[in-house]
Parts: structure tokens; sequence; C-alpha cells
């Protein structure tokens, strides 16, 4: 047994490479990736390959650094959309700042686990700071907590099924619960009912007016009705940022009436949030601290990479009901009376030490160049709208509220739909800017979504003459 294990061990080895080789291996990953970053500016923003498939073949024998490298620079990097290009203007990009793939190299290295405080008391502190900063920014108490999760999908999961603990709601009343949101709710809402058990929930959809705003003033009245059929007024839905256009819901009306009648109130924050760094959106989204959960995602607007969510509860107490459990195994961990454990607040347990990717480049380079880029783009996607609005036969949408703004053409005969189905496809096909759609009451919009923190106005002027060229082109045909 003993020359067994000496054999295995032998072979096991080769998992920790010796420092000369870790040397030359870090090295190979960092010139791949400076080479990657330097090429961005030229790069198109969207690339369609014909499917190839990855080699499924694991083999016992290794393959050499570089091999891997050109592989996946060839079948992932240069496929579909290039997601850290500043010509990516398409959904809403995520950013990937480079000191966050520090940060998440850093994490990956020490292997930290992050979910419970005895392992890591440094990570949950680290973690539980950034969750403390996003509270104050968003003017909630210092008694409130949250939790750094994947993503806007989990964070808002995580705030329906605390509000369902927080109401003590019963399953033999689900189907009596009413959840009051706009036809501009991003769909991760209606999925995180479904799956908390709330699928038989009834969605009351209010109007939304020209501007995609949800107009509130019936929203009382829809609530009094409700009660008096007896059913159980249970989530309002605002959003700071819709999906579509970018449109922030009238925040402090809704806070009002939630209060009033003891709804819980939740904010979809996902994408416009971070914006309240800046003054005047943060004058534009009060009421905001009065709601009960409130959906961030770093990875859009404060430009962190693809994976790095949150959500802010004030009731930890609800909180805990819904996620907090133990087993045997864990006996050994001391609790932290002054720590909150994020395995405690959220359905994940095993997590990755994400606080390290937003803690360095907040740190690094301090709040000042991100409200810059944040009030950059709100400013670039108004001149975007500016400019275009001005070219005869382009229809605007209303002025954005954040960064993202919609157009359409008006050809002079034909279905104006078909024609800009035809022109987000020719865009798309040209490669250099990447744009999304999306159909708004039956019309055709293309959307310009202006997040990443690499798009500036040379990118915007170029889009602008993509546009116009690509609409000749389909006019001439």
């Amino acid at each position: 047994m003993i020359k067994k294990i000496q054999a295995l061990e032998e072979v096991a080895r080769q998992l920790e490479p010796s420092d000369s080789s870790l040397t030359q291996l870090t090295q190979q990953v960092f010139d791949h990736s400076n080479r990657f970053l330097s090429d961005l500016e030229e790069a198109d923003a969207f690339t369609q390959n014909p499917a190839q498939a990855i080699p499924d073949e694991i083999h016992d024998h290794p393959t050499a650094m570089n091999e891997l490298l050109q592989f996946i620079h060839k079948h992932v990097e240069k496929d579909g959309i290039n997601a850290a290009s500043g010509g990516h203007m398409g959904y809403v990009p995520g950013g990937g700042l480079y000191p966050s793939a520090l940060g998440d190299y850093l994490a990956a290295i020490s292997n930290k686990y992050a979910g419970i405080y005895f392992p890591a008391p440094g990570a949950a502190r680290m973690e539980n700071m950034l969750i403390g900063w996003m509270n104050e920014l968003m003017g909630f108490p210092s008694t409130a907590t949250g939790n750094l999760t994947s993503g806007g999908s989990i964070s808002n999961l995580i705030a329906v099924v605390t509000a369902r603990e927080a109401k003590d709601v019963k399953a033999r009343d689900f189907d009596k619960l009413v959840v009051y949101l706009s036809d501009q709710t991003h769909h991760s809402l209606q999925k995180a009912l479904r799956i908390a058990g709330l699928g038989e929930a009834q969605l009351r959809y209010l109007p939304v007016n020209d501007s995609f705003r949800m107009d509130v003033s019936k929203l009382s009245e829809v609530i009094k009705t409700d009660i008096a059929n007896g059913l159980i007024p249970f989530f309002i839905n605002a959003s700071l940022g819709t999906t579509n256009t970018g449109t922030i819901d009238p925040i402090e009306e809704m806070s009002t009436i939630a209060e009033k009648h003891k709804i819980w109130f939740h904010i979809d924050a996902a994408y416009g949030g971070f914006f309240r760094l800046l003054p005047t959106i943060r004058e534009q989204t009060k009421g905001i601290e009065k709601a009960d959960s409130i959906t961030l995602d770093p990875h859009k607007s404060l430009f962190l990479p693809f994976g790095t969510g949150a959500v802010l509860i004030k009731n930890l107490k609800a909180l805990y009901k819904a996620h907090r459990y133990t087993a045997d195994y864990l006996q050994d961990l001391i609790d932290s009376d002054s720590e909150v454990n994020a395995a405690d607040v959220s359905p994940e347990l095993t997590k990755h030490f994400r606080g390290l990717r937003m803690w360095l480049p907040l740190k690094l380079f301090g709040l000042k160049p991100f409200r810059a880029a944040l009030e950059e783009k709100m400013l670039l996607a108004q001149y975007f709208r500016q400019e275009l609005g001005a070219i005869n036969r382009f229809e605007v949408g209303p002025i954005p509220d954040l960064s993202i703004t919609i157009f359409r053409y008006i050809p002079s005969e034909g279905d104006a739909n078909h024609f800009n189905e035809r022109l987000i496809k020719a865009i798309q096909d040209d490669g250099r800017i990447f744009l999304s759609s999306t159909t708004i009451h039956g019309i055709f919009w293309i959307r310009v979504a202006v997040v990443v923190f690499r798009t500036h106005k040379s990118k915007i002027e170029l889009l602008l003459e993509i546009v116009q060229e690509k609409t000749q082109q389909l006019l001439s045909r």
C-alpha cells in the first residue's frame, strides 16, 4: 500500500507546478490577456461564426498552455458577442473591469470560502462591508443586510422568498396572493415567483404611460378592490431602470402606497441602482429608502464582470427564516455576533468569494471615475437620441432616464416593423457595433444600451454612421 501511495503521489504532484512553471504559465496567460485588451478598440463587437463544437475528448495526456490559449481565442473569444467591447450596446451589457479579474485571480488562488464567517473572517467581513456600503447608497438603515449573488435573477428570487416568509403566507393562500407590476418588469420576477412556489399568485399588470413608466394613479383603487374580493395584496415591484427602455418607475408614490397597505415593496434596480452615485438620479429616486428589498447588479452599472449581483433586505429575521439551516457536521463553527453568514441569507452554501472582484476596483480607483463614467453614458444615450432624431423618418423613444434609448425607422411605404427587423439584422451582420431589439405594445424598436465603461463618443459616432448606412442600403434594395 505504501508503495502505491508513493507512486500515486508522484503523479498527483503534477497538479502543483514548480515555481518556474507557474511563472511561465502566468506570463503566457497575461500576455494573451493583454493582446486581447489591446485589440479591443478595433475588434468587432459581434461575430457570427458557423456552429463549431468544442471537442469533447478529455485525454490522459497534457496539452501545452499556448495551444489551449489559441483554441480559446479562436473558438470562444472571437465567437458571438464581444462582451468586453465598447461597441457592445445590446441587451444590458456587463462590464469587465481589469482589476476585477485580478480580484478573481487572488480569490481563486487563496480559495477562501466566503459563505461562513468562521473559516474566512476577512472574506466575510469584506463582503458584509460591501453590502453595508450598498445599503447606505440606497438609503437603507445600518440594520439592513443582504447578499452578493450571481445576478439579478437570484437576487429577485431571494427577495420573493423572503417576502413570502415575512408575510407568513400559507400554501393554502398562494392563489389569493396578488403581485402588482407593469408589463415592463423584467421576466426574472415572474420566474422567481414560480420557483418560489407562487406560480398561482395573481399578477396585476398596471398600465404604463407614454414614457413606459408605471401609471400608479389607480393602484390604490385596484388594491382596495382586491381586498374587498378576499384577495391578499402581497408584493409591489418597481423598476429602477427597465430592461427595455431604462425607465424609472414613480418610486416615491409607489412606496407610499405600499406602506399604507402594508405590502412588501421591492425595487428591481439591477440595471439602474448604481446611477444613484449621481446626485440627479438620487433626487429622482426618492422613496427608495422605504423599500423592503432591492436588487442590484454591480456587473451592469458598476462595470464589474458577469456573475456579480446583490440583494438588499431590511428584514433580517425573515431572511433567516427563509434561508438559515444548520447541520451536524457544522458543529465546530463559531457564530459571530457581529457578522452575517452569507450561507444563512441565500440559497447558496458553496460560494465563490465574489467580494474581492468588487472591493479591489472600488478601492483602487475610488468612486470619482465611476461617477464620471455613469454620467458620460447617460449623456451619450441622450446625444445619440438627439442626433438620430434630427434625421428624417427616424423615430426615437422618450428622453432616457438613464443610458438606454430606443429608435426605429419609418419608411414611406411598407410595414415599419418588418423594415426595422431587417435593419437590426443588417447592423448585427455588420458586426462593428452590437445592438438588440424589443417589441413594446406591438411596435418593433431597436435598443441602444450605453453601459460598457469602454463605450465613448467615438463609438456613438460610428453607430450613427452604421445606422444611416444600413438604412440607405435597405432602402436602395
